[in-house]
């Protein structure tokens, strides 16, 4: 079985085509939104779909607020573990992330346990982008990839796919990342565990509606996270979860 977990917050007037392309290319997978209380009503959007077309395979956890990205990943992350899921996506809910990749995502999972969905590989890239914030994004991952010493190019991306060993593994309580660190922090635990990890290309679509969830917080956790993340180090290599399953 295969889940997609969407985070969102105000994705009203993106999420309903969203799932329309998502189960155009992966008929049979599932859809897990996490909304954090969007005051566009997007949950309440979600549960009328639950009733309708999307029955059975489309589902929502609506959370008190905006709780921060990380934390909804691990609620989702979480949900997937206490049924049979066995292959598990991370997705953007504003088109950045196209589902056509969705398809080559479950081909690559077959031969690893990790697939990254990389800007920064041939046959990557991205659309739409000033040159400051193109520099920003491949700095941090260059950044990363050096003071973790991992070999991946694109360790910032949030398109990703894992197999249910993976998560099962991870201590998931234990991370403690929110923003886009958790993405770094999420990729530097399964390569401590040995997992085998793959990156595929993708091209990143600047969202079409809303605003970027970037901010200077986030930027700044990030920068910190990774030397944190170095000095556990160790810690992380044997920090496996007794289960992640209830």
């Amino acid at each position: 079985m295969k889940l997609v977990i969407i985070p969102t917050y105000n994705e009203k007037d993106n999420i309903e085509q969203l799932l329309s392309l998502v189960y155009s290319y992966v008929p049979d997978i599932h859809v897990l939104v996490v909304d954090d209380g969007s005051p566009d009503g997007t949950g309440d959007l979600i549960e009328s779909l639950m009733a309708g077309e999307h029955k059975g395979r489309l589902f929502v956890l609506k959370r008190a607020g905006k709780l921060g990205l990380g934390t909804a990943y691990i609620a989702g992350f979480k949900w997937a573990l206490d049924r049979e899921y066995q292959f598990i996506f991370e997705m953007d809910a504003d088109f950045s992330h196209n589902p056509k990749y969705l398809p080559k995502f479950l081909d690559a999972i077959q031969n690893c346990d990790v697939v990254l969905g990389s800007r920064y590989v041939a046959g990557g890239g991205v659309t739409n982008w000033s040159l400051i914030r193109r520099f920003i994004s491949l700095g941090g991952s260059l950044y990363s990839r050096i003071i973790l010493n991992m070999p991946f190019h694109d360790l910032t991306g949030g398109f990703k796919c894992f197999r249910r060993a993976v998560l099962e593994t991870i201590n998931l309580d234990d991370v403690k990342s929110n923003g886009y660190s958790f993405q770094i922090e999420m990729t530097y635990r399964a390569f401590l565990l040995a997992f085998t990890i793959k990156e595929v290309p993708i091209v990143f679509e600047e969202r079409a509606e809303g605003q970027s969830k970037m901010s200077s917080s986030i930027f700044r956790e990030a920068v910190l996270m990774v030397w944190k993340l170095r000095a556990a180090k160790d810690n992380l290599k044997i920090a496996k979860a007794k289960t992640n399953k209830r």
